[in-house]
């Protein structure tokens, strides 16, 4: 297949503050800077032996986790997970550096002592200069939280150079691949010993005895049970921290620290309770079905490894190059075709890519330079790119890891939790591409001539792409697990990739997507099995409805209309999960806001699917609100575009993302636009919300598509009727329909009088563009 071609021309001259694009044409480096913006921090590249060993491992632990689906082994899921994280664990720590630059450190400290004539004045600014960043991430456009930092160079092998950092000459991204050090070869193999613990054969003191004995002590640990429970609490922190940065591990130790002196709180105090000691938290995390082998990490090693193994095949197999060229082609003659490429691809390449900010990075590669041409300021094609790459996340058949976790909480199939994400994902994309065909209008954007093959030509010849999407729900509506859906899926991605010469998939490409699959999991494996130390405490604990309580609560303060209340606790709570998704890696915060939001909205009645994806969506939209934003900040480093500005743009093209969770929360009818209560109700809320989006996306973008300009009253007006329409009940509906017509009247009259007045209207922007 031949590539997608654009003659760019010259770059044009950057505003200050703002970075220089990322070059993104190699697809190496795409994967690279793909990988620094991730929830999770971008690992060794390892060659030789220990990428063999890796390798290897990796490969034993794909192969037992497609084994499972249709053998199960004899002793039962906990069993399997007892295997499953002894071979994942060990791992993180071969695949993930320490990043904790203690050696240089030292050697600045030791330094200091040096006197200037000994110090040579190059070593001597080095040591002076902040620490480096990746070329493709400037320093002010470096991640703002530490699951986004890149890793140095602190943890190679000691050797016997002496020569100090900054007189290095390799590149910031060569920590990425070092070797491991001796310590992460010690580390793994405690992780093997403590997570096989339980399943030994053999005694070890009063404890081991094998996994019928290791259960039969449960509530009763002896001291071996204790030492090794501990080990592997700190080596899951450890493990988040190399993983994801210090912030999880620290949201761990938090509750970890409440369970353990929260019987010393004032009893009178809604949070405190009865007390526990450490042996009983060892005991639930160690030892019970809510700790570390409770529903996250099961989720992790029976679904999204299978998933993830899956989305591997089918991108080595081409899939991921055609979706993004099918998106070119098939918007090559519009006016908005950059814009609308970009979005295209964003939706398709979410059938491979469960990360928002890996396929910003993807998709911006390719379209970034036809953004550029078409004449899109780089902050705004930056906000584009990355809530396109956002709603990969939110896009069936493959939605995020949380997902999966919804449908092990609420006891459903996967194709109904794809049910429920169907009407929010077109909402959500219809709020997208209006903002595109608005921001064409207000950017001046220009029409470019794509060089790209006809749509239909593409389709024939590669169209064999879409058969293993469609097999998945096809297989999950005739009642088949998703397990097995995903392996039969897979096995045919991997058949039909013969129909490419260039992208068959070989027995060595195949067990390379194997193992690129099992690698792709391992840091989620690491946050699933750390996130039971949250699910056991508040277990324990009675954390949950204390904290839904207290929601409630403040909620009543404000008023007692029991509407209202449920109005106010779902602000509360959208903001709460905003702020934590900020901190925490997407399946965390899900993990998270599901046991101390969760309860409180259905205590006041809210149904279990519309809470549970309440929850979900708000966890996703960490990706593009601010300050952290992981999808604008990638999308900014691959555009050059200002970081804050970006940030804003990205915020504002994601606005329905937000508003649409409200809607099916705060009544009844909201369930329709989950697919449930019927035909008529979810038509009727369908049609209600994406009025609502429409307006919306009016008053954000300040452009009526097919009319004109929007004034600051239209805009106003617009906004209160798109928030009136969220209440999907009469009386709200009906007021909302009003005011979009006065709005849609106001548009009409400003145009009206711009044509009489033979002079353009609108805020400054507008008339620079009309100039």
């Amino acid at each position: 297949m031949s590539p997608i071609r654009s003659s760019d021309g010259p770059s044009p001259t950057r505003e200050a503050g703002e970075a220089p694009a990322a070059s993104t044409r190699d697809p190496g480096a795409v994967s690279e800077l793909a990988a620094q913006f991730e929830d999770e921090k971008p690992g060794r590249v390892l060659a030789g032996r220990t990428g063999a060993l890796v390798a290897a491992v990796a490969l034993v632990v794909g192969a037992l986790a497609l084994w499972q689906v249709f053998r199960p082994l004899p002793q039962g899921s906990k069993y399997y997970l007892i295997i499953f994280l002894a071979g994942v664990l060990p791992l993180v720590f071969l695949a993930y550096p320490a990043d904790l630059r203690l050696r240089p450190r030292l050697r600045r400290l030791a330094r200091r002592h040096d006197t200037p004539a000994r110090v040579p004045p190059r070593q001597r600014a080095a040591d002076a200069a902040p620490p480096e960043h990746d070329s493709a991430a400037p320093p002010e456009h470096a991640p703002p939280r530490d699951s986004a930092a890149p890793p140095d160079d602190s943890d190679t092998p000691p050797d016997d150079s002496d020569t100090p950092p900054g007189d290095t000459a390799a590149p910031p991204s060569a920590a990425g691949r070092s070797r491991p050090t001796p310590a992460d070869w010690a580390l793994a193999a405690l992780a093997l010993a403590a997570c096989l613990y339980p399943v030994l054969p053999f005694s070890i003191g009063s404890g081991g005895g094998g996994y019928d004995a290791f259960l039969d002590r449960q509530g009763l640990l002896v001291p071996a049970d204790l030492v090794m429970g501990t080990v592997l609490l700190l080596l899951l922190l450890e493990a988040c921290r190399r993983t994801t940065g210090w912030i999880l591990p620290a949201v761990c130790l938090l509750f970890l620290g409440y369970g353990y002196y929260g019987g010393l709180l004032p009893q009178s105090w809604p949070v405190a309770h009865a007390g526990l000691d450490f042996s009983q938290l060892v005991d639930a995390f160690y030892n019970s079905d809510s700790g570390f082998y409770g529903t996250p990490l099961d989720v992790a090693a029976s679904y999204i490894v299978l998933f993830t193994i899956y989305g591997a095949v089918l991108d080595h197999s081409g899939a991921g190059r055609f979706f993004v060229e099918l998106s070119t082609a098939a918007f090559r003659r519009s006016r908005t075709a950059a814009g609308r490429t970009a979005v295209a691809s964003g939706f398709l390449l979410g059938t491979v890519s469960g990360s928002g900010a890996a396929t910003t990075v993807s998709i911006g590669a390719v379209t970034w330079p036809i953004l550029r041409r078409a004449g899109y300021p780089a902050e705004r094609a930056g906000g584009m790119l990355a809530a396109a790459g956002v709603g990969a996340i939110l896009s069936p058949p493959t939605l995020g890891a949380a997902a999966f976790i919804i449908a092990e909480y609420l006891g459903v199939s996967y194709l109904q939790v794809l049910g429920w994400a169907t009407v929010p994902t077109i909402l959500y994309y219809l709020g997208i591409l209006l903002a595109v065909e608005i921001d064409a209008r207000r950017s001046g954007v220009r029409p470019v001539a794509i060089d790209a093959a006809s749509p239909w030509r593409l389709l024939a010849r590669f169209g064999y792409h879409f058969a293993s999407l469609v097999v998945i729900v096809v297989l999950l509506a005739l009642g088949m697990s998703a397990t097995r859906a995903v392996v039969l899926a897979t096995a045919l991605a991997a058949v039909l990739s013969f129909l490419d010469r260039s992208h068959r998939l070989t027995p060595a490409r195949l067990v390379g997507s194997l193992v690129a699959g099992v690698r792709g999991v391992l840091a989620v494996t690491a946050v699933c099995a750390a996130a039971g130390i949250i699910t056991a405490t508040t277990t324990k604990t009675g954390l949950g409805p204390q904290a839904a309580a207290l929601l409630v609560d403040g909620a009543r303060m404000l008023t007692s209309d029991p509407a209202a209340v449920l109005v106010l606790t779902a602000v509360l709570a959208a903001v709460a999960l905003s702020l934590l998704g900020l901190a925490v890696p997407v399946t965390a915060s899900f993990v998270i806001g599901w046991v101390i939001i969760g309860p409180a909205l259905l205590d006041l009645g809210v149904a279990a699917p519309a809470a549970a994806m309440f929850v979900f969506y708000f966890a996703v939209l960490s990706e593009v609100s601010p300050p952290t934003a992981l999808a604008a900040v990638a999308a900014s480093a691959v555009t050059g575009g200002r970081l804050v500005p970006t940030m804003w743009q990205a915020l504002r093209y994601a606005l329905p993302a937000y508003l649409i969770p409200i809607a099916f929360v705060i009544t009844p009818a909201g369930l329709g636009l989950l697919g449930i209560g019927g035909v008529r109700r979810v038509a009727v809320a369908a049609v209600v919300l994406a009025v609502s989006v429409t307006v919306l996306a009016v008053a954000a973008g300040g452009w009526l598509p097919g009319v004109g300009p929007a004034g600051v009253p239209e805009r106003v007006v617009a906004a209160l009727a798109g928030v009136f329409l969220l209440r999907l009940e009469a009386v709200p509906v009906a007021v909302g329909v009003g005011l979009a017509v006065v709005a849609v009247a106001g548009v009409l009259v400003r145009r009206g009088s711009a044509g009489r007045s033979g002079g353009p209207t609108g805020t400054p922007e507008l008339r620079e563009v009309a100039q």
